[in-house]
C-alpha cells in the first residue's frame, strides 16, 4: 500500500490538485481517512477512505487515483 504524505500535493487522475492535510481515524470503525483540500475554486475540504485514496485506477496515463507531485521550489538569489 502507498504511504500518503501529509502536506503533499497530489494530482487526481482527472487533473485537479489537492493538498493532503492529515490522516484521520473513524472513532467507531478505526478506518483511516485522508483529509485533503482542493487547490482550485473554493478550496473545499474533502475526506476519503485511505484505501480509496491510494487505489490503482490506471486512467489517463496515471496509475493511482491520486499521485504525489514533485514540486520544486525556485531559490531566491
Amino acid at each position: 500500500m502507498n504511504e500518503v504524505k501529509i502536506n503533499g500535493i497530489y494530482r487526481h487522475f482527472k487533473g485537479d490538485y489537492y493538498l493532503v492535510l492529515d490522516i484521520a481515524t473513524h472513532s467507531e470503525t478505526l478506518e483511516k481517512y485522508v483529509v485533503y483540500r482542493a487547490l482550485y475554486n473554493d478550496n473545499s475540504l474533502w475526506v476519503r477512505p485511505y484505501d480509496l485514496f491510494v487505489e490503482e485506477v490506471n486512467k489517463k496515463d496515471q496509475k493511482y487515483r491520486f499521485e504525489l507531485q514533485e514540486i520544486k521550489s525556485k531559490k531566491w538569489m
